[in-house]
């Protein structure tokens, strides 16, 4: 018998790659803090090549770390973000600039974002370098069910819980302040993956037929009403609408990717519709909000925001003021939840579209790593995960322009606010984790020909 040994495809690292683009979007980064030195105050920032040089310098520590304890990861998703977080920092810079002309005793929140930017990459490497597996994780399911449960519960508490804007979605740390629903987004993505992987046969089963949708089996529905009396109490207790839009949604997404049966959509969509008619009858916050996106214009005192915003985009036109030549900081909230406004006006359409593309490419790439997983619990996150970050995006622009009702969600990796920027690098962390799990390349297949038969054998 002849023996014969074939090479198994391995896929390549790609981290050169990742280098070069990593190199190119803090380049990014660093041409918007200088222009905007020049578009305010006509000159570069004098700490700017002290500030690139920190930032050259996290980046390619960062790389490394990706090189080391993660080789086969995505190659494109860690440049993508660091281009995000350098754009939005650049903006907070801006915006405090602008402030400070208005009055100049404001606080600037710049410095603060980068150091929760330092925090947030730190994160970002001890999730790489402390979950070697991903498929670990499946095994805590329900401690991290009750951990978002706790969490969600948080705010509540007297002596911690801050209602900011009517909202009391913060806690105090002495000093510091922390949202738990960004910790909780996390937590709640891990727990619906664990808890699908081993009921999804169940909740596929299809009930009645009705107007040509599968609709799931009553008895099967009860955890997708405790997703939605979930949804609800948040919205009662804290209220938040935009964390009960993101929770429901990412919910009723995740049981559709495990069950593979639309009739969960069509049930979803139903439970959404009933919660914001209800919604809209019984909060007076959620009238403002609805009344605010159908008619701005009806009461300019209190929907002097969203009017701004709308003004500030309608400003930026085509190709935008430029760096440091729009009035952004005119509207309130410019660096937090109308972030998004500040780009269109500075950089007008062109760029805004440009950063929703990037956007889209980490939701892409996101859900290629679903795609490619080779285990469910792996498949499930991935694609929560990647769901999580895109309904975020489309929730916060879509309230900037109108497209819906204005929530209270941030923008990722842009505006400014520590515990999102935090977590939402924790996020990219667990994806490039499973990416490199998905991406390794098989154990070498050695293969024996005869004449009569070929036998494949798996060597240690």
């Amino acid at each position: 018998m002849a023996a014969m040994t074939t090479a198994a495809w391995v896929p390549r690292k790609r981290r050169g790659a990742e280098f070069f683009l990593t190199v190119l979007a803090v380049f990014i980064g660093i041409a918007a803090y200088a222009s905007v030195g020049l578009g305010v105050e006509g000159t570069i920032p004098a700490d700017t090549y002290k500030l690139g040089g920190a930032l050259i310098v996290v980046a390619i520590a960062t790389h490394l770390i990706v090189r080391k304890v993660a080789p086969y990861a995505d190659p494109v998703l860690l440049p993508l973000v660091i281009a995000l977080n350098g754009l939005g920092l650049a903006m907070i810079y801006r915006l405090d600039l602008g402030r400070r002309q208005i009055d100049p005793e404001r606080a600037a929140f710049a410095n603060s974002q980068l150091v929760w930017t330092a925090v947030g990459i730190a994160a970002f490497a001890g999730i790489l370098m402390l979950v070697r597996d991903h498929r670990r994780l499946q095994t805590l399911t329900y401690t991290f069910g009750l951990a978002a449960i706790g969490l969600l519960i948080l705010p509540l508490l007297p002596h911690f819980g801050r209602t900011i804007n009517g909202a009391r979605i913060w806690v105090n740390f002495g000093p510091f302040s922390f949202q738990p629903g960004e910790a909780a987004k996390v937590c709640l993505a891990i727990f619906f993956a664990g808890y699908l992987v081993v009921k999804r046969d169940a909740l596929a089963l299809a009930g009645r037929r009705i107007m040509g949708i599968d609709l799931p089996r009553g008895r099967d529905l009860g955890p997708i009403l405790a997703g939605w009396l979930i949804s609800v109490g948040i919205l009662v207790l804290q209220r938040d609408l935009g964390s009960s839009l993101l929770f429901f949604g990412l919910f009723v997404v995740m049981l559709y990717v495990a069950t593979e049966r639309p009739g969960w959509l069509v049930v979803g969509a139903v439970l959404f519709g009933a919660g914001a008619y209800f919604g809209y009858l019984g909060f007076g916050h959620v009238r403002v909000r609805f009344d605010a996106w159908l008619d701005p214009f009806g009461d300019p005192d209190r929907n002097g925001q969203i009017i701004n915003g709308l003004f500030g985009l309608a400003h930026g036109g085509i190709l935008g003021q430029g760096w440091g030549q729009g009035s952004p900081q005119l509207t309130p909230y410019s660096f937090s939840d109308f972030i998004a406004a500040s780009m269109g006006e500075e950089l007008g359409l062109t760029g805004l579209m440009a950063i929703i593309v990037i956007y889209g490419l980490i939701v892409e790439r996101g859900l290629r790593i679903s795609l490619t997983c080779r285990d469910a619990f792996g498949k499930l996150l991935a694609a929560g995960l990647a769901f999580s970050f895109a309904l975020q995006v489309f929730v916060v622009v879509g309230g900037v322009t109108r497209l819906i009702p204005l929530t209270g969600l941030t923008t990722p990796f842009m505006a400014q606010g520590g515990s999102s920027v935090v977590m939402n690098w924790a996020i990219i962390g667990l994806l490039l984790r499973i990416s490199d799990q998905t991406r390794r390349p098989a154990p070498e297949i050695s293969t024996f020909a005869s004449d009569e038969e070929t036998q494949v054998v798996k060597l240690s």
